[in-house]
């Protein structure tokens, strides 16, 4: 996805999970890297408080119905082995990033 203002290429993904959870379905969305993570986020107007740090891979919880609107916006649905390496570069970084 090529962000307009920066001009630089990022990734988004989603994955297709539907977990039930206060009466709505949920999935995750990760990116190549947390600063992209958390930018996309911001512009998308996602609360930073659904970003879970301390899962086994860090994510954004986010509704289905957001799922389809990060997806009109760029985001890439992706299968279960590019999320779980997908989910391993944030955590290697995000381990990095906190010493």
């Amino acid at each position: 996805m090529d962000n307009q203002r920066t001009g630089f290429q990022m990734s988004i993904y989603v994955d297709n999970s539907k977990v039930p959870f206060k009466g709505k379905e949920w999935c995750h969305m990760m990116a190549d890297s947390l600063d992209e993570l958390h930018h996309f986020a911001h512009q998308m107007g996602i609360d930073i408080r659904l970003f879970h740090r301390h899962a086994s891979y860090p994510h954004y919880d986010i509704t289905i119905q957001m799922r389809e609107i990060v997806l009109h916006h760029g985001a890439i649905l992706a299968d279960r082995r590019t999320i779980i390496a997908c989910g391993k570069k944030l955590k290697l970084q995000l381990n990095i990033d906190a010493h």
